[in-house]
């Protein structure tokens, strides 16, 4: 039986064993860049002289996605597919770092 788990919806799920076998995420879980604690953490970094985007954004999209992976792998015999669909991955070189 395969399960299948929103990612709007992956956290405080618990979902063990083979009631969960795939992720499948459509976007790449980047932050709201109009919240107001992110837009002045990126803020300060572009005033550093830093790119706000591979600085913050990304980083923090990576620990993003690891978490929905950490969905899936609750267990050391745990096992699924994560499936990324977003197509950024594919026409972007930050699809590299993911």
């Amino acid at each position: 039986m395969q399960s299948f788990l929103r990612l709007e919806f992956w956290q405080g799920v618990d979902v063990r064993g083979e009631q969960l076998s795939c992720v499948i995420i459509d976007k790449l879980p980047f932050a709201v860049p109009s919240d107001p604690i992110i837009a002045a953490r990126q803020r300060h970094i572009e005033e550093q002289g830093g790119s706000s985007f591979y600085e913050y954004s990304v980083p923090q999209a990576i620990i993003s996605l690891k978490q929905g992976l950490g969905r899936l792998i609750r267990s050391t015999t745990d096992r699924g597919v994560l499936a990324v669909l977003d197509p950024r991955c594919e026409r972007r070189c930050m699809g590299r770092v993911f």
